[in-house]
C-alpha cells in the first residue's frame, strides 16, 4: 500500500470526506478542513495527530501548508460545507 493510500485510509477511518471542488478533506463533526497538499506533504504521524487534536468543534479549523487561508477563502469554504 502506498503512503497516499495509507493517508486516504486514515482520513476515511476518521470520518473525513473529500471535496473535489475545494481540494480539501473535511469532517463536519470535528469541524476540521485539511488541504490535499497538507495531507500529501506531511507524514502519517502528523496527519494522525491533527485528526486527534481536540479543537472543541465550535469553529472550523484549517490545516493548510501556508497556515490559515485568507478570510474570504475561509468563509467561502465554510459556506460551501455548512
Amino acid at each position: 500500500m502506498t503512503t497516499l493510500d495509507t493517508k486516504q485510509h486514515i482520513l476515511d477511518d476518521a470520518g473525513f470526506a473529500y471535496s473535489i471542488d475545494r481540494a480539501v478533506y473535511f469532517n463536519r463533526k470535528s469541524k476540521k478542513i485539511i488541504s490535499v497538499e497538507f495531507a500529501m506533504d506531511h507524514g502519517e504521524k502528523v496527519l494522525e495527530r491533527v485528526i486527534r487534536e481536540d479543537t472543541g468543534g465550535k469553529e472550523w479549523r484549517f490545516y493548510f501548508n501556508s497556515g490559515e487561508p485568507p478570510e474570504p477563502v475561509k468563509r467561502e469554504i465554510e459556506a460551501s460545507l455548512g
